[in-house]
């Protein structure tokens, strides 16, 4: 089991990550709320050249599912373009939210736009590294906040190799029961390719996407980890900097 956490020093990631004994590190490419085009990263020969293994997550604004052209488009590009990134570092995934629509009578069109990304760039020879869809914590017409809208976009995208991401403190406060969640979703993507495993400062559907260390947050610490236990997936721990050495060694002591 490969557990990590998310680098919040992007000019020494593998540092980072060897002083938290982290198996593997996840990172963002560009800054996370803008629009930038990925550069090479700094340190490119490190990471390549590090046994701690690497995913990135994409810019935060990114919205594949928008009826607007002029989010949908650029969001298009930017996945590509850090998907791209992420290869050039040996990644082995690029992480994207799921994105929403406005109202309930663009739901369908959401998915539809979901399956484009993927089929346009098919005839491009794919996505440079696997793209992994993660769920969302709030939202009323967000594509993948509760089950049944995964559901339903994973018959828009499944065929075509996407990845999933669960995201434990988005799954709580989706509102989304995390006992039994690693199966759920399992019947529904075939599938778990990484773990954001976090605790939630609020309460079980609250819709707030709000990080807590196991210790301070909403979610009982045995029930993440036996999420952690049975994802048989990496594990990247996005809990406050000031706990994370305690919520790794926490998951530690209790995954012997």
């Amino acid at each position: 089991m490969r557990i990590g956490a998310h680098v919040r020093t992007d000019s020494d990631p593998i540092g980072y990550g060897e002083r938290l004994g982290a198996d593997v590190v996840q990172l963002f490419v560009v800054d996370p709320q803008s629009w930038d085009k990925p550069t090479p990263h700094p340190a490119t020969e490190q990471i390549l050249a590090s046994p701690i293994d690497v995913v990135v997550h994409s810019s935060y604004q990114i919205n594949v599912a928008s009826t607007n052209n002029r989010l949908r488009m650029p969001s298009r590009n930017a996945v590509a373009q850090q998907a791209r990134a992420a290869a050039d570092l040996g990644a082995f995934g690029l992480v994207v939210h799921g994105g929403h629509v406005r109202n309930d009578g663009e739901m369908e069109a959401g998915f539809d736009n979901w399956r484009k990304l993927f089929e346009r760039q098919q005839d491009k020879g794919g996505f440079a590294v696997p793209i992994l869809i993660e769920n969302t914590a709030g939202g009323n017409h967000a594509m993948a906040r509760h089950f049944d809208n995964i559901a339903r976009l994973w018959e828009a995208v499944g065929d075509y190799g996407a990845g999933f991401c669960l995201d434990t403190c988005h799954a709580w406060a989706g509102g989304e029961d995390l006992v039994g969640v690693v199966e759920r979703i399992r019947g529904i993507t075939g599938r778990i390719d990484l773990v954001h495993l976090n605790s939630s400062r609020d309460a079980f559907d609250s819709g707030a996407d709000r990080h807590a260390n196991f210790a301070e947050g909403t979610i009982d610490p045995d029930l993440l980890t036996e999420v952690c236990r049975t994802a048989d997936a990496p594990v990247i721990l996005e809990t406050p900097a000031e706990g994370i050495v305690d919520d790794l060694a926490y998951l530690r002591e209790h995954l012997r």
